[in-house]
């Protein structure tokens, strides 16, 4: 299969830099034409991107170029964070990025978006999806996202792949802190009452068996998970969602989106060997839905992976060494898509990877 990447770092985002990354990207594929081009620029670009993604289309004399701005990019090859940098991925052979309206396989849509795209309305509207959320590291500067060699007005794009097969799983790398208990009461986003009892005082004594210490709770390591079953939760299957605060006087917790009595949660806690692991199982079980050795992969991680815990990208670590010398893709955002029980969901501090392999027609 003709795939292949490139990242190139510069000292300004200029054209030149999309031009140079995505010659080298097809020199690698051998090809001379591409039929559809995955490019991802670093923020820097997102005031006027389209001068870059003309001269990547230029340069792959093709018009089907999609992407998105991102804070962080990578390839296998490389990370970059805080320096105009562009990655490339380009397809030659049989492979394409195509419309959905011609996607009778029911393939899953790869979706790009901009936060500030985001509804239900095209989330969850039959097609289950993976990809991320384009932005910087606020959440709240320019996004852009293109297709077909142009910025995309309504704030998503949306394709599949023709040509392969895909496995696509989110990694949520969660130490499971708790057993999962019923919740009794909430009030709107407060959580009032789980298991007949105040929700912080449960939270707490995790924390302190987890850190081994008296220090505060710190909301952003710890991650409310949630199921309509416990039995959810311990297979993984649970949905997630962050802390906002909590309050001594009552023990209640506010969640950054409102719970139903009736529902279980646990608490968990956010650990870097443990998301790691949790990517290396993924990725295994990922190659064992394709049976065969994946040709390229595609990862989207949230801002706050990665190379934020200590500066080594430990996501991209086990994925290069998993899977040697082949082709990836991705970007840090401000949020992941996957679908888990066949409802999309906008995941927070996650890794949605999804690995492709040539699909091969019998004759």
């Amino acid at each position: 299969m003709k795939v292949a990447t490139s990242i190139v770092l510069g000292i300004q985002a200029t054209p030149a830099l999309a031009a140079e990354a995505t010659a080298q990207a097809m020199h690698k594929a051998g090809i001379s034409i591409a039929n559809s081009v995955l490019l991802l620029l670093t923020s820097e670009f997102a005031s006027d991107p389209q001068p870059a993604i003309r001269a990547a289309a230029k340069a792959a004399n093709c018009m089907q170029v999609i992407g998105c701005s991102a804070t962080g990019i990578f390839t296998e090859e490389d990370w970059v964070l805080d320096t105009p940098a562009v990655a490339v991925m380009v397809f030659g052979d049989d492979v394409t990025l195509q419309l959905p309206k011609l996607n009778h396989t029911q393939q899953p849509l790869f979706t790009l978006t901009a936060p500030n795209a985001i509804n239900s309305t095209w989330l969850n509207n039959g097609h289950a999806r993976f990809g991320g959320v384009s932005g910087d590291a606020t959440g709240q500067g320019p996004f852009s996202v293109w297709q077909n060699a142009k910025g995309d007005v309504a704030g998503y794009v949306e394709a599949f792949f023709a040509g392969v097969k895909v496995a696509t799983k989110a990694s949520h790398g969660l130490h499971i802190a708790t057993k999962p208990k019923k919740i009794q009461q909430v009030n709107g986003y407060d959580v009032t009452l789980i298991d007949n009892k105040a929700p912080l005082a449960a939270l707490k004594k995790a924390w302190k068996k987890h850190c081994k210490s008296d220090e505060p709770v710190p909301l952003h390591l710890v991650m409310a998970t949630y199921a309509n079953k416990a039995g959810a939760i311990n297979t993984g299957e649970y949905n997630q969602t962050t802390l906002i605060s909590y309050d001594e006087s009552n023990g209640s917790i506010t969640l950054a989106q409102p719970l139903q009595a009736g529902q279980f949660l646990s608490w968990a806690f956010r650990d870097k060997a443990i998301a790691e692991a949790d990517l290396t199982i993924v990725a295994q079980q990922l190659l064992q839905n394709l049976d065969v050795t994946p040709d390229f992969g595609l990862l989207f991680s949230c801002l706050g992976r990665g190379p934020f815990y200590d500066g080594i990208d430990g996501d991209l670590k086990v994925l290069t060494q998993q899977f040697p010398n082949m082709p990836l893709l991705g970007f840090y955002g401000n949020g992941e898509i996957s679908s888990i029980r066949g409802t999309n969901q906008l995941l927070p501090y996650s890794a949605v990877l999804s690995l492709f392999a040539a699909q091969h027609v019998d004759t």
